[in-house]
C-alpha cells in the first residue's frame, strides 16, 4: 500500500457518498411529480457500491457500480382536479418515501462527513511527517 493509499482510499469513499447524496436529492426532488395514468412514474435512483479489488497495485476502496431504479408504476392517487388526471380521476405519483429517503440522507451526509475527516487527518499526518524530515 502506498504513502497516499489512505487519502485515495478516503477519496473514493467520498465520491461514493457524494453520487448517493445526488441519486437522494433527484429522489426527494421528484416525488410529488404527477404524471398520468398513462405514463410511468418517475423511478427513484437507488446507488450501487461495491469494493475495488484489492489486487493487481490497486490500493482498496470502494466505486459506484451502477445505479438501480425503483419501481416505474408508482401509486395512483384520485386528484379529479388535477390537469393530469384520467377519465376516473386519478393521477400517477412515484412510490418514494420521505423518511426513508431522508434517513438515507443523514447516512450518505455522515458517510461523506467521516471520509473527509479521514483525508484530513491523513494530510496532517504527511505535513508532519515532511516537517519532522527537514529538522
Amino acid at each position: 500500500m502506498g504513502t497516499f493509499a489512505a487519502i485515495g482510499i478516503a477519496g473514493s469513499g467520498m465520491t461514493v457518498y457524494r453520487k448517493w447524496l445526488d441519486a437522494i436529492s433527484d429522489n426527494l426532488a421528484n416525488m410529488n411529480t404527477a404524471t398520468a395514468t398513462s405514463e410511468d412514474a418517475f423511478q427513484a435512483r437507488y446507488v450501487v457500491a461495491a469494493a475495488n479489488d484489492n489486487q493487481g497495485g490497486d490500493s482498496g476502496g470502494v466505486h459506484v457500480a451502477g445505479t438501480v431504479l425503483g419501481s416505474a408504476e408508482g401509486r395512483l392517487v384520485y386528484e379529479p382536479t388535477n390537469a393530469l388526471a384520467d377519465e376516473d380521476g386519478y393521477v400517477r405519483y412515484p412510490d418514494i418515501d420521505a423518511s426513508s429517503q431522508m434517513t438515507q440522507l443523514i447516512m450518505a451526509q455522515r458517510g461523506y462527513q467521516a471520509n473527509a475527516a479521514v483525508v484530513d487527518r491523513a494530510r496532517d499526518m504527511y505535513s508532519t511527517a515532511l516537517t519532522i524530515g527537514r529538522g
